[in-house]
């Protein structure tokens, strides 16, 4: 095909200023095939619009017809392109075929060769050496042989004639063959078409049938459902109606029957149900048996609890005298049998539950109350039975008659005079108590303003024994109290359902919305905050009365405010531990407060005695009240704090006190006449030195240093001054000599002074002979006895320091006699060993 273009560009275009763009071959129609060319060539000048259109129209058919991938013409629009087979075919036949080479029938002929059959024809070419220079003489033989092709098939066509007429008949045959299956067909069409038309009324019946199983199936359903959540027993309905409330058995079949009712009457109803006359009518049932049996429940538990009541108050009677409360754990392992019950009431009936809960809140608080009452009436008059009256108090008066301590006692705690229920036991006991006491001479009034040493510490131990007892035995009421409330009466630490509000549950059948108002209590406010509001209306005297205890108990005696902060803090901490806001740790807590302010009002009473201290100018000082007083605060105290959770309110009034004895110690010492200040200051300093040593307290560490101190200071301050009296004089010759050297005198020149030179030096050491010296001690032996008190023990600590003293005066004044009088020959009239014999056969001697 290359050589071909090649030539036919040479030949014919290229004269005509024509470029061969591309060729294809072509036959044209008819009985005598003739091999052709088309071409598709491009000029450089286009003359006119409708040579251009048919130029773009062969260009574009040849793209649409021969060529597999189609090339894209741009900027030739679509409606162009549709016009160009128009304009072609208002085209002359005659031009139409000389620029298309054939009619349309040619074109759709045409079939491209195969890979095969341009092997062949390049074969051919290649035997007819003419085949590219001579094509028209090429194409000529190639047409000549076809046509000896042509007539050699249609001879062998002819002389297949026999077989192509029986090929013929077969034809015949099998067309008549299908005529007959066609008539077949034709009747099983029209058979098949009654059929369908069965068929259809079928599959319409079916499914009217259909649509009424499912029907019936849905109808089956909400009536199994109405018949399964709305049908009710009639063993529930009579163990409702009239089932034994006071029976393990009847209970747990209520229970079964109340719970039954309630499945029932919380069924989620489908749109619809509320219509049918069955369904009101069992709900008028469930709702007059909630009725019926929320009454009888009601009325009942009322009756267990004025019965129970009953029960208790004969036990009432036992503990009189004991210091111990009942013990409510039957009426509470009773009335838990109606837990459930109770849950179910305030579920169905919020009204009947509420009064049912305010009758239990009152009934107990009265019992409770009672029982309380008379409970610390014992503690009270035991308490009371612990203070030791008399025994020379300053403050004791005259014996007091068996009322007088009645009405007394009674003024301290709060009693109305009497107590309620069975009190001949409680009041023998306050008799005997009373009689035993006649002999004794100091009031519970003037009680309070005795000093701690007034009372023994067995006493204290017993009130802290009474102390403990009554708070173990409140705590573990109060808690099974608590704990029963929230079982029986379905009180768990979560948020009380509001109006509007439902519980999730996990049942299968969804509750029910509750009616309007049916949870119109307690809406603002937890379960949690309902336990504790009725726990403190059921012990609402237990603060009132544990008040009056720790009043009567300060008033005892002042000190017994640290055994209470002690177990008082013990028994909030523990109840904080097992419910940080639960009515015993707050009730605790607010008595703790009472507690703690009296402790505080114990130290700064101290503090104020300390302060009013008057001592006497005829007698000597000794050991001070108040100095003896932290001592036995100190010693009671670290008994009493040993491992307490409250050692820091210790430790602070530990500071306080400390400090105000020492500015009390130093005000006495300051006024006193008749004991030198010195000494007042050594023996008090000293006895707080050795209690601060003794009891070892961390947080008094920089005061017991502070107290050494000051008795170091003053021990050394009392000695000097005391050993300048025996040798007055001497003491004076050599202060005048140590003078004239600090004024410039040189030592040695000391002795040219008229007052001392050595004529006056041997006067002066003569008036001090050993004997005279020995009596002068002996004199300040006297004399020191007299400043000290007995019980600090330290005249011998003092006479040895003064021993101690004396040899350093008596080598100071030899030492200036050899600088001052060198050569002189002038000793003291008794030696160190003269002293040694002197202090002790005085010591000795006394």
């Amino acid at each position: 095909m290359t050589a071909i273009k090649h030539a036919l560009q040479r030949d014919i275009f290229t004269p005509n200023d024509e470029r061969l763009l591309s060729i294809v071959n072509v036959c044209k129609a008819g009985k005598k095939k003739k091999n052709c060319f088309l071409c598709a060539t491009g000029r450089c000048e286009i003359i006119s619009t409708a040579e251009k259109n048919s130029f773009i129209s062969c260009i574009w058919k040849l793209n649409q017809r021969y060529l597999r991938k189609k090339v894209e013409f741009v900027n030739v629009s679509s409606q162009l392109l549709e016009e160009l087979p128009k304009a072609e075919e208002s085209v002359p036949s005659g031009e139409s075929q000389s620029v298309a080479g054939g009619d349309e029938d040619a074109l759709d002929d045409y079939q491209e060769l195969n890979a095969r059959e341009e092997q062949d024809i390049e074969g051919m070419m290649e035997v007819c050496e003419y085949a590219i220079s001579n094509a028209e003489a090429f194409a000529e033989k190639l047409s000549k042989e076809l046509q000896v092709l042509d007539g050699a098939n249609i001879h062998s066509i002819m002389a297949s004639e026999k077989q192509v007429n029986i090929l013929m008949q077969l034809l015949d045959e099998a067309l008549s063959e299908v005529d007959t299956i066609e008539g077949k067909m034709s009747s099983y069409e029209e058979m098949l078409q009654s059929v369908k038309e069965q068929m259809d009324q079928i599959s319409q019946s079916n499914r009217l049938i259909q649509i009424s199983n499912a029907n019936n199936g849905k109808l089956l359903d909400e009536i199994q459902f109405l018949v399964n959540y709305m049908d009710l027993s009639k063993g529930h309905i009579r163990a409702l109606q009239e089932g034994d409330l006071s029976s393990s058995k009847g209970i747990e079949a209520c229970i079964n029957a109340s719970e039954a009712l309630l499945q029932c009457m919380n069924v989620a109803l489908r749109p619809g149900h509320e219509k049918l006359m069955s369904v009101k009518q069992q709900q008028h049932l469930f709702t007059e048996l909630r009725d019926t049996f929320s009454r009888r429940l009601t009325n009942h538990l009322n009756n267990v609890f004025v019965h129970q009541g009953h029960d208790q108050s004969s036990v009432l009677s036992q503990h009189m005298a004991e210091l111990t409360l009942p013990k409510h754990s039957p009426l509470h392992r009773d009335l838990l049998h109606y837990a459930k019950l109770m849950e179910w009431l305030k579920n169905t009936q919020r009204e009947k539950y509420e009064g049912l809960s305010r009758t239990y809140v009152d009934y107990m608080t009265r019992l409770y109350e009672r029982e309380i009452k008379d409970f610390f009436e014992v503690a009270k008059i035991k308490m009371a039975g612990t203070a030791k009256e008399g025994k020379g108090n300053k403050f004791a008066t005259l014996p007091r008659k068996e009322s007088a301590f009645k009405q007394e006692t009674e003024s301290l705690h709060g009693s109305s005079g009497k107590l309620t229920g069975s009190t001949s036991s409680l009041n023998k006991l306050a008799v005997q108590s009373s009689s035993s006491r006649r002999s004794q001479s100091s009031s519970l009034l003037d009680m309070g303003n005795m000093s701690a040493s007034d009372l023994d510490v067995a006493d204290r131990t017993k009130f802290d024994k009474i102390f403990e007892q009554v708070l173990s035995e409140l705590e573990p009421l109060c808690l099974a109290e608590q704990d029963f409330i929230s079982k029986f009466f379905k009180l768990q630490q979560h948020p009380t359902l509001a109006q509007g509000e439902v519980e999730e549950s996990d049942e299968v059948v969804p509750s029910r919305q509750p009616p309007p108002g049916e949870y119109r209590h307690f809406i603002s406010s937890t379960e949690k905050d309902m336990v504790r509001l009725m726990m403190n209306k059921v012990f609402q005297s237990i603060e009132t009365e544990l008040n009056s205890l720790i009043t009567l108990g300060d008033k005892i005696d002042t000190f017994h405010s640290l055994y209470m902060l002690v177990k008082m803090s013990h028994h909030v901490w523990t109840a904080e531990n097992v419910d940080p806001a639960s009515y015993l740790s707050t009730t605790l807590g607010n008595v703790l407060v009472t507690v703690k302010r009296n402790f505080d009002k114990c130290i700064s009473g101290q503090i104020r005695q300390m302060e009013e201290v008057k001592i006497s100018k005829k007698s000597k000082v000794g050991i001070l009240p108040f100095v003896a007083g932290f001592e036995e605060f100190a010693e009671l105290a670290e008994t009493i704090f040993r491992n307490a959770e409250r050692r820091g309110d210790l430790d602070k009034a530990y500071v306080k006190l400390i400090r105000a004895v020492f500015m009390n110690v130093e005000k006495v010492a300051n006024e006193s006449q008749k004991t030198p200040r010195d000494v007042v200051m050594m023996e008090n300093f000293h006895h707080i030195f050795s209690t601060l040593s003794h009891l070892k307290i961390s947080c008094l560490e920089t005061e017991r240093r502070e107290a050494k101190h000051k008795y170091t200071d003053h021990l050394q301050s009392y000695v000097i001054n005391s050993l300048g009296q025996p040798l007055e004089k001497l003491n004076h010759f050599f202060e005048g000599v140590e003078a004239r050297v600090a004024q410039g005198v040189r030592e040695d020149e000391v002795s040219y002074q008229l007052a001392f030179n050595k004529q006056e030096l041997r006067k002066v050491i003569k008036e001090y002979p050993g004997k005279e010296v020995k009596k002068g001690l002996d004199n300040l032996y006297k004399k020191v006895d007299k400043h000290l008190c007995e019980e600090e023990s330290l005249l011998q600590v003092v006479w040895h320091s003064m021993q101690d003293e004396f040899i350093r005066q008596y080598k100071h004044f030899e030492g200036l006699i050899g600088r001052c009088y060198p050569g002189s020959g002038i000793t003291m009239e008794f030696t160190i060993g003269d002293m040694l014999e002197y202090f002790s056969s005085i010591a000795q001697s006394h």
